[in-house]
C-alpha cells in the first residue's frame, strides 16, 4: 500500500458557517448552532377529499406523488376511498433545485398505467419562508386541476414552505436524496435516536440447600448448583461437604437489562461418573428480586426445589428440598460495556445514586470528505454513509446521504454530562442494506473518532476535520475525513473541579470490588445485551456497529499493539530516563560550572531543609507554567503512527485480522506460536528479573541466608547508632558529596551495596 504522508494523518482545523451566519470560535446562542444551515423545500401531503372514481368498480386507489424537476417523493395508496389521509411529509434540498415549480400530482393505482386524477402547481418564488422556532404552517385546502390547467373534481389538504434542517418536520421527512430508495427502506436512511437499554448486575449468593435426595440412596450426593440467566450460565464448585444438606457461599454475578425478559434458573445437581443428574429446580423471576444501593447485605431466603421425574410425561414432582440463597440486584455498580479507557458514563445502575450534572456536551456532524468507495453503482464506486455518535445511555444515527462520498449531514445531537473524564466516540458506517436489500448483509466500517471531554476548553466550539483511519490486512488506511463541531459546556466550575476528588467508579466498585476476569467477562455479557436490545429497534442498530463502537474485540492478541503499546512505555519512562542520564553527567563533572552549582544548591537545601519541599513545589510550578505556551490546541484524535500502524509487517496484519480460533494453514500457525514463544520469552525474562530483585528485597530480612542477614541486622544497628549521635546535616552533605565525587575518585568496580544486594538469594533456585 502506498504510504501516505504524516500530514494526512493530522487533525485539521476548519471554519464552517455555523448557524447559517456565525464563523466557527464566535459567540453562539441559537439551539442549533454547531451545524451550518441548509435550505429545505417542504410539502406535507395531509388528505384529500371527494376524488373522482376511476376504476370499472367505481372505486377509487389513490396516492400522491410530488415532483420537482428530476426528483419525485411518492405516498402510500389506499384500495377504495375517496377521501383518503397521508399526512407525510416530502423535502427538497435547496442545492439540488432545478426547477421554477413543484407539482403535487394524485393518481389512481391501476395493474398497468395509472390513471391522473388532478394535480396542483406551485410557484417556489411564491412559497413562503420558515424560520424555526415560527408556528407550523397550518395546511389549506387546494382544488386539484386537469392537465389543460382547468378546475378538476376534488381537493387536497397541504402545506408548503422553505424551511432547515432544524424543522420538526425534519426527521421523519422523506427526502430527495433517497429517491432511489424503496418505500420499505426508508426507515433505514432516516436519524434516529437510541437509548441503551438500563443494565444490572445480578448477585447470587448461593449459601445451602437442605433435604436433598439422590437417586442412589446409598450415597451423599456430590452437589453443586448451576444457575443461568438468558444465554449467561455459571456453576458453584462441588460441595466439600459431602451430605443431604451441602454448603457452597458462593458469589455468582450476572447482567441483566430492563425490561426484564429472563428468568434465574438455578438447578442443584449430582455429579455422577457420567452425567450430572438434577436433583431439583427453581425458577426465579427478576421483577421479585431485592434492590440494593449499598453495601448492606439484602435478606437471605429458602426457595423450594422442583423435580422433573423421568418417565411417562417428565411431570413436575414436588419435593421437600429446598435451597438458601441471597439474590439482589446490585445497582451500586456501574455496569460497564465500553473499555474502560474509552468509557463514556461511570454512573451506578441506580438513579437514586446519581449526583447532578456538571454540564452539556454538544456535537455537530457536519459532513465527510474524500471517502473511499466501498461498493460500486452503474460501474462506479459510491457510498451511501451515515454517522453513529454514543455517549452515554444516548445513542444517535445520522440520516444516510444516498450515493455520495462527500455527504453532508448537519446535525445536531445534545447530552448531558456527569463526569467530564469520558469519551465520546463518533462512527462513520457505509449502509449496505440499500443496495443489497438483504437484512443479513454488513454495514461496513468507514473509520472512528474519539474525544475526550477532559481535553476541551468548556464553551469553546472546536470545529476541526478528524481523519477517517482503518486498519485493513494490507495496512493502514484513510478512508476519508469527518467533520465536526464540539462544545462542551459547564454550567459550574466548582462542581467539576469537585469531580476530580472524587472516584473514578462508584463505591461498591471499592468497596466489594470484582475480579479483574469477572468484569471481563460481564463486560462480554454486557454488550452482548446492548447489541441484542439495539439491533430489535426500528430501524435496527445493527450488532457490527455497536460491536465496533463499543470496541469489542480490543482484548484480542495484536503484535501490532503490543508493539506499541512497549513504545508508549518506553516514551513515559523516557523523562524518568533523561533525569538520570543528567544526574550521571552532574556526578561525573561533564560540565563544571552546573555540578558546582548543583554542589551548593545542595549545601544550601541540607543547611536549610525546610527549603526542600517549597522548592521542589515551586520548580514543579514553573515548569507548569513554561509550557503553558506549547499545550495542545486541539482534541485527541486517531494516531497513525502511535498506533504503529504505519510500518507495521504484512504477517503481523495478517495474524491480527485472522480469526479466533484461527483458520490459516498449520505451518503459518506454527511460524506465528514460534514467534511469540520468542517475544513471551523475552517478556519471561525481564519480569522474572523484576521478582528476583523483590525477593532479594524480602530477603534482607528473612534469614534465607543467614550470613546476609545477619551482616545486615549488624549493619542497621551500627547505624542507628551513628545516625542518632551524628547530625543529620552532616549525614546528608557527605552522602551528596560522596555521590557527586569526581570521577578520579570513582572505581569501575561495583560499589559493596550493590556486590551485596547481588550476592542475596532469590527464589529463582526453587524454579524447575
Amino acid at each position: 500500500m502506498q504510504k501516505l504522508p504524516l500530514e494526512a494523518f493530522s487533525l485539521r482545523e476548519t471554519t464552517p458557517h455555523l448557524g447559517g451566519t456565525a464563523m466557527a470560535g464566535s459567540k453562539l446562542t441559537s439551539t442549533y448552532d454547531l451545524v451550518e444551515q441548509m435550505q429545505y423545500l417542504y410539502v406535507r401531503v395531509v388528505k384529500a377529499k371527494d376524488l373522482p372514481a376511476k376504476d370499472i368498480t367505481g372505486g377509487c386507489d389513490p396516492y400522491v406523488e410530488v415532483k420537482l424537476g428530476n426528483y419525485k417523493g411518492v405516498t402510500r395508496h389506499f384500495e377504495k376511498k375517496s377521501n383518503p389521509e397521508w399526512n407525510e411529509v416530502f423535502s427538497f434540498s435547496k442545492d439540488r433545485i432545478q426547477a421554477s415549480y413543484i407539482e403535487v400530482i394524485v393518481k389512481d393505482k391501476d395493474l398497468l398505467k395509472d390513471d391522473f386524477i388532478g394535480k396542483v402547481l406551485f410557484d417556489l418564488n411564491e412559497v413562503p419562508r420558515r424560520v424555526p422556532p415560527d408556528s407550523p404552517l397550518a395546511p389549506q385546502w387546494y382544488r386539484l386541476e386537469d392537465q389543460k390547467g382547468n378546475k378538476a373534481k376534488g381537493e387536497i389538504m397541504l402545506a408548503v414552505w422553505m424551511g432547515t434542517q432544524a424543522d420538526e418536520a425534519f426527521p421523519e421527512a422523506w427526502h430527495s436524496d433517497a429517491s432511489a430508495v424503496p418505500s420499505d427502506g426508508l426507515t433505514n436512511i432516516r436519524s434516529k435516536v437510541y437509548l441503551s437499554p438500563r443494565l444490572w448486575y445480578v448477585r447470587v449468593n448461593v449459601i445451602e440447600a437442605q433435604d436433598l435426595v439422590p437417586s442412589d440412596k446409598g450415597r451423599y450426593p456430590d452437589a453443586f448448583v448451576r444457575v443461568s440467566l438468558g444465554n449467561q450460565a455459571l456453576r458453584t464448585r462441588i460441595s466439600p461437604s459431602r451430605s443431604i444438606n451441602p454448603m457452597w457461599n458462593e458469589d455468582l454475578m450476572f447482567v441483566a437489562a430492563e425490561p426484564f425478559e429472563e428468568h434465574l434458573v438455578l438447578t442443584v445437581e449430582d455429579k455422577l461418573p457420567n452425567k450430572e443428574e438434577v436433583l431439583g429446580k427453581t425458577v426465579i423471576p427478576l421483577s421479585s428480586i431485592d434492590r440494593r444501593l449499598d453495601a448492606k447485605a439484602v435478606n437471605t431466603r429458602w426457595f423450594h426445589l422442583e423435580r422433573h421425574l423421568e418417565g411417562e410425561e417428565k411431570k413436575e414432582g414436588k419435593l421437600s428440598s429446598r435451597i438458601h440463597l441471597r439474590v439482589c440486584l446490585d445497582g451500586g455498580y456501574h455496569v460497564l460495556d465500553e473499555s474502560t479507557h474509552y468509557s463514556s458514563d461511570l454512573r451506578p445502575t441506580a438513579k437514586q445514586l446519581w449526583k447532578p450534572t456538571i454540564g452539556v456536551l454538544e456535537l455537530g456532524i457536519l459532513s465527510a470528505h474524500g471517502l473511499q468507495p466501498l461498493k460500486t453503482k452503474d460501474g462506479r464506486g459510491t457510498n451511501d454513509a451515515y454517522c453513529v455518535a454514543k455517549y452515554g445511555q444516548k445513542w444517535v444515527r445520522t440520516r444516510t446521504i444516498i450515493d455520495s462520498s462527500n455527504p453532508k449531514w448537519n446535525e445536531q445531537y445534545h447530552w448531558e454530562v456527569y463526569d467530564p473524564c469520558t469519551v465520546v466516540t463518533i462512527g462513520v458506517f457505509d449502509n449496505c442494506y440499500l443496495q443489497s436489500g438483504d437484512k443479513a448483509s454488513k454495514d461496513l466500517r468507514i473509520g472512528k473518532v474519539r474525544i475526550r471531554l477532559s481535553t476541551l476548553e468548556t464553551d469553546r466550539v472546536y470545529t476541526h476535520s478528524y481523519p477517517l483511519l482503518m486498519l485493513h490486512p494490507s495496512g493502514v488506511k484513510k478512508m476519508g475525513e469527518v467533520q465536526l463541531a464540539v462544545r462542551f459546556g459547564c454550567s459550574s466550575l466548582l462542581n467539576m473541579m469537585h469531580i476530580y476528588s472524587q472516584p473514578l467508579l462508584p463505591k461498591m466498585h471499592y468497596l466489594h470490588p470484582l475480579s479483574v476476569a469477572q468484569l471481563d467477562t460481564l463486560r462480554h455479557q454486557a454488550t452482548h445485551i446492548v447489541s441484542s436490545r439495539l439491533g430489535r429497534a426500528e430501524p435496527p442498530l445493527r450488532k457490527e456497529v455497536v460491536e465496533y463502537m463499543l470496541d469489542v474485540d480490543l482484548h484480542m492478541w495484536s503484535m501490532r499493539r503490543s508493539k506499541a503499546n512497549f513504545f508508549r512505555i518506553m516514551g513515559v519512562l523516557s523523562g524518568m530516563i533523561a533525569v538520570g542520564r543528567w544526574f550521571d553527567q552532574i556526578c561525573h563533572w561533564k560540565n563544571t560550572l552546573t555540578t558546582i552549582l548543583i554542589h551548593v544548591l545542595f549545601v544550601i537545601l541540607v543547611l536549610y531543609p525546610e527549603l526542600i519541599l517549597p522548592t521542589v513545589f515551586l520548580y514543579l510550578f514553573l515548569i507548569g507554567v513554561w509550557y503553558f505556551r506549547w499545550r495542545p490546541r486541539q482534541p485527541p484524535h486517531m494516531d497513525a503512527r502511535l498506533s504503529h500502524a504505519e510500518n507495521v509487517h504484512p504477517d503481523e496484519l495478517d495474524e491480527e485480522f485472522d480469526s479466533f480460533p484461527s483458520n490459516r494453514p498449520p505451518d503459518v500457525v506454527r511460524m506465528r506460536y514460534d514467534r511469540l514463544r520468542s517475544i513471551a520469552g523475552k517478556v519471561q525474562t525481564v519480569v522474572g528479573d523484576l521478582a528476583t530483585q523483590g525477593e532479594r528485597l524480602q530477603s534482607l530480612l528473612s534469614w534465607r541466608d543467614p550470613r546476609a542477614t545477619a551482616l545486615f541486622v549488624t549493619f542497621c544497628l551500627v547505624a542507628a547508632v551513628v545516625l542518632y549521635v551524628t547530625p543529620f546535616q552532616f549525614v546528608a552533605l557527605l552522602s551528596g558529596f560522596y555521590a557527586l565525587r569526581h570521577p578520579r575518585f570513582r572505581h569501575k568496580l561495583p560499589s559493596v551495596p550493590v556486590n551485596f544486594f547481588r550476592r542475596l538469594p532469590a527464589r529463582t533456585d526453587c524454579m524447575l
